[in-house]
Order: C-alpha cells, then structure tokens, then sequence
C-alpha cells in the first residue's frame, strides 16, 4: 500500500523541526560558551574561553551559522505556496525576501566564530605576541564583534527576522489562522525591541534590558513555529 503524504504535511513537520534544531546549537552555546552573556564580557575574556573550548565551539558555531542560512530556502517554502501566490502574492512574496536576507545576516554575522576568531585568539595567546599584539588582536576582535555581530548579525538580522514573522503573522490573519498571527506579532515585537541592545551600548548605555526581549522574542519564535507547523495540517480558511 502507497501511503502519499502531502506537500503541505511535509512543509508542517519541515516546520516543527526547524523550530527544533536552530535551538540545538545555542543550547550548546549556553553549555560550553557561556552564551549570549560571555559575548558582553572584555575581549581578552572571551578570546581566552574561546580558545579553550576549542574544536566543539568552532563546530558549535559552524552549526549555529549553517541554521541559520538554512532559513534562506525554508522561509521561501514557508511564505510562497500556491494558495498564498493566488491570493496575497506581494505578502508571500515580500516575507520570503525578508526571512531569506534575515537568514543571510545572521549567518554572515555567526561565521566571524569560525572563520576570524580562532586567528585572532591564537595571536592573543601566542607566547611570541608582544603586549602591542595582544592590544592589537582585542581591537580587532571589539571592531569584528561590534560590526559583524551586532550591526550585521544581531541588528539587521534581527529586525529582518521581526519583518519576516510580521509578514507571514499578516497572511496567517487572512487565513483566519488567528492565534497563531497574534502570537506571531507579539514574538515579532519583543525581536524587535530587542534590536535596541545595539543601539543602547553604542549610546554608552546598559543593554541587559533589551537584550533579555530578544531571549524571549527568539522562545516566542520557537513556539510560533512550532503552531505554525500545526497549523498547516489542518486546511487554511478564505
């Protein structure tokens, strides 16, 4: 017996386990890295955690970056199905765009881990580097984290995540699928809020505020997802 599974099912449990898995890596962070807090701390402390965690928190941090360039494909398939296309193309359309370049930002933001850090903490610990070094590699490091990580990977990429949930949240309401669109904009707003940490610390203020609306904005989007995908088994409304 043939058993024939929809497309729409199979984009549901696409769904659920995305929710799933870009969580998996930043679990991981929390356990060996001390993250998203270790982040705040001076140069020279983090470039010398990093280099002790070694190999699993350079693989950490490739898997982290791949989840989120993985979201390049999945918000197209997300946003552009052939229901959404007749109805509300520009909607579809426009999230699609948003959640891909949202996916290209926080990736290009989380491979600085991987491919300029490990560098730049071996010449902060290298027994030949001079003091002059060493101040040189913590320079580096502050002007790759502030532009890399928090204008590039944390600011745009955040606030383009917050559009992409704000455009599929507005095709679900027009779908009737009402929980989940309001869930979906009150996840988008504390996302966006969020962004303000950025601002905040280039303003010389505290950013601890701001930056726990992004903890709660980023388990808001695990849920969203995950009612997404139950939603989708089940037939939208005109």
């Amino acid at each position: 017996m043939t058993i024939l599974i929809k497309p729409q099912s199979t984009l549901a449990l696409v769904t659920i386990a995305y929710a799933v898995a870009f969580n998996l890596p930043y679990a991981n962070l929390t356990r060996i890295f001390d993250y998203p807090g270790i982040l705040r701390e001076p140069a020279g402390v983090v470039m010398t955690l990093f280099a002790e965690r070694g190999t699993e928190l350079i693989l950490t941090w490739h898997g982290f970056a791949l989840a989120g360039l993985l979201l390049v494909p999945f918000a197209v398939a997300l946003a552009i199905t052939p229901s959404r296309m007749a109805q509300r193309p520009a909607l579809a359309i426009g999230a699609a765009i948003a959640g891909a370049l949202a996916g290209l930002a926080q990736a290009f933001g989380l491979w600085r881990w991987v491919f300029v850090v490990p560098d730049l903490a071996r010449t902060y610990l290298g027994d030949t580097t001079s003091e002059a070094g060493r101040i040189a590699a913590e320079q580096a490091f502050t002007i790759l984290n502030l532009y890399g990580g928090v204008a590039i990977g944390e600011h745009m990429g955040q606030l383009l995540t917050a559009l992409f949930v704000v455009l599929m949240s507005i095709l679900q309401l027009g779908e009737r699928r009402r929980l989940t669109a309001i869930f979906g904009f009150l996840t988008a707003g504390a996302i966006a809020v969020g962004t303000t940490e950025g601002l905040a610390i280039a303003l010389g203020q505290s950013g601890d505020l701001f930056s726990l609306f992004t903890i709660i904005g980023f388990l808001g989007l695990t849920a969203w997802l995950i009612a997404t995908g139950i939603t989708l088994l089940r037939p939208a409304q005109a």
